[in-house]
């Protein structure tokens, strides 16, 4: 059967372009592979209704909304291939099984290398996180740790800063402030440490100290770091859609890529860690743009 719509991904994007798309009485496959960047997330903040959600309480209840609509078909399947065929697109997934859709809405987010640290992946999502706007009122006026190595470090150091002013600056051995960015963060009493982290130790996901190659150590509560985000799958460039300089997936502000019938929405294309509700907006927008899309279609 030919779909109007292949979503790949379940993420807020996926599932709420799913909801729009089903509401709109278009037929939908939604390819959920259950690898969420937001696994580790304790709780999500930031949603208007839903502030402090458990994130596997936010999926179950997009899951009931969406069964409402019977149009959408949900996958709990990893897709392998997409290829564009004639005027559709062929959806494999690793089963071996193939659909078929008119257009493919790339919702399949971003994935996070933290920097190899001893322990951090005991901390993160607990005690140290990405997004200070997801959980730095947790975390407020802590004696908190900004872990970064890249040139976002003096950016999100500000950012942080809102939260608490107890704040140290870990590059783990980069040099990647200026001698003006160093002093601006002096005059506000921030100090940075250039030298290699080498553990970090707490109990049961608590940050407790940071452990340097020097053997220093720094008592910390908390903290926030910069992970690399890279996108967590390569259809966007196998089908041949433009992408930025950060590497996202250039849209229009309805979700359109440069490839036609294909659209992204949420990480895939914003290249940030988002909050919940801006990359479910932008999954509402994106199925927006494929409904009128179709429609104008039917009216060739």
């Amino acid at each position: 059967m030919l779909v109007d719509c292949a979503i790949i991904g379940a993420g807020p994007a996926g599932l709420n372009a799913a909801l729009v798309l089903g509401r709109a009485r278009r037929r939908v496959l939604v390819f959920d592979d259950n690898q969420p960047r937001n696994a580790v997330t304790q709780e999500s903040h930031g949603f208007l209704t839903r502030d402090g959600v458990k994130p596997y309480e936010f999926r179950a209840i997009a899951h009931q909304e969406i069964s409402k609509y019977p149009s959408v078909d949900m996958q709990q399947v990893r897709v392998t291939s997409i290829r564009h065929a004639d005027a559709s697109f062929e959806i494999t997934t690793e089963q071996g099984d193939l659909f078929s859709a008119k257009t493919v809405l790339l919702a399949t987010g971003l994935k996070e290398i933290l920097p190899p640290i001893e322990g951090l992946h005991d901390y993160y999502g607990k005690s140290v996180f990405c997004c200070p706007y997801c959980d730095g009122w947790e975390l407020r006026d802590r004696p908190l740790v900004v872990i970064s190595e890249g040139p976002q470090t003096f950016h999100l150091v500000k950012v942080v800063w809102n939260w608490s002013h107890d704040l140290l600056v870990c590059t783990n051995g980069h040099q990647v402030l200026t001698e003006e960015q160093r002093e601006t963060l002096r005059k506000k009493g921030i100090e940075v440490v250039e030298d290699r982290i080498t553990a970090l130790v707490g109990k049961q996901g608590q940050l407790e100290r940071m452990v340097f190659a020097t053997q220093e150590e720094r008592a910390r509560r908390g903290g926030f770091v910069a992970p690399q985000l890279l996108q967590a799958s390569p259809f966007g460039e196998e089908l041949g859609c433009e992408m930025n300089a950060m590497g996202g997936i250039v849209t229009d502000s309805f979700g359109r890529t440069t490839v036609p019938g294909v659209y992204a929405a949420g990480d895939a294309s914003l290249v940030v860690p988002a909050q919940l509700i801006i990359a479910a907006a932008e999954g509402s927008r994106a199925a927006a743009g494929v409904n009128t899309d179709l429609t104008e279609r039917a009216f060739l």
